[in-house]
């Protein structure tokens, strides 16, 4: 798919990417268009870049516009080295030939897939997210050598060469912290920020920014809504709810402040543990 300008335009990553909106990519642009036909907007900040994808979509949408594309999560080097990501999987197509799709490889096959992937990593750098897409499970991705050694590995082997042409054409690529690349732009009124931090609660290995996402890095995020916005976020964080709430009580007060914490860990198994929490309060 093109524009009047004859640039591609994706409506999904070129490359895999937790999280992307590609699901959401036709109510973003009814979005973008009421915001643009409604105020004088000359500027979209993406705050969270991730896959570039919301970027991508507003700059082929409104090639005047100036994007801003903050990729703390270095998606743009994955995109540069797709030659080699192309390379790897070419190398690769061989050794699983005759081989069922989607069914588990064999200790013998791994050990090959491995040897080349090695070799590349020794090299350079390797697209590990990419690689988990077709030769993990479903959706589970790793990020490093030690990681995908330890994995089982499935035939799930992409056939055709990966191709991302001209995907971040026009975007400014910027690596900030989301907060002070706000503090940059927020007073003005022509700026349109895009908000889609990671889901509250949830497992984000495979960003590079951020290991967990707690309810305080969440509610951090609310400062930013008073500007133009656009924000994504998922019923399971109960956000919503609890903006709501606060609204109904305004004149709620922090019943922790000066409490005193005591903690206990327990273990689930040997490589996973989660912390208890008691909290009292005597007052004077």
């Amino acid at each position: 798919m093109t524009d009047k300008n004859h640039s591609e335009v994706y409506l999904l990553s070129p490359l895999p990417f937790q999280g992307q909106k590609r699901a959401f990519v036709k109510q973003f642009r009814e979005a973008l268009t009421e915001y643009v036909s409604a105020k004088p907007i000359h500027t979209v900040v993406d705050l969270f870049g991730g896959s570039g994808l919301l970027s991508h979509t507003a700059k082929r949408m409104y090639p005047g516009l100036n994007v801003i594309y903050n990729d703390y999560d270095d998606f743009h080097v994955r995109i540069e080295n797709i030659p080699r990501t192309n390379e790897i999987f070419a190398r690769i197509r061989p050794i699983l030939k005759g081989t069922p799709d989607k069914t588990r490889l064999s200790d013998k096959l791994k050990g090959e897939i491995l040897k080349v992937i090695r070799e590349y990593d020794e090299a350079g750098f390797v697209d590990y997210i990419t690689l988990s897409a077709s030769l993990l499970f479903s959706s589970h991705y790793v990020t490093n050598w030690t990681e995908l050694e330890k994995e089982s590995f499935y035939n799930r082997v992409r056939q055709t060469p990966v191709c991302a042409d001209g995907y971040l054409d026009g975007l400014v690529i910027v690596k900030h912290d989301y907060f002070k690349l706000f503090s940059l732009y927020k007073h003005d009124p022509g700026v349109l920020f895009l908000v889609d931090p990671p889901y509250l609660s949830t497992d984000i290995k495979s960003y590079r920014s951020v290991e967990y996402w707690r309810i305080r890095d969440y509610m951090n995020v609310l400062l930013v809504l008073k500007s133009n916005y656009i924000f994504f976020t998922s019923e399971k964080s109960q956000l919503v709810d609890l903006c709501e709430w606060l609204a109904d009580n305004p004149d709620f007060k922090n019943p922790f402040r000066n409490a005193v914490l005591k903690t206990t860990r327990n273990r689930v198994n040997y490589s996973a543990s989660y912390q208890d929490m008691m909290l009292y309060n005597i007052g004077k």
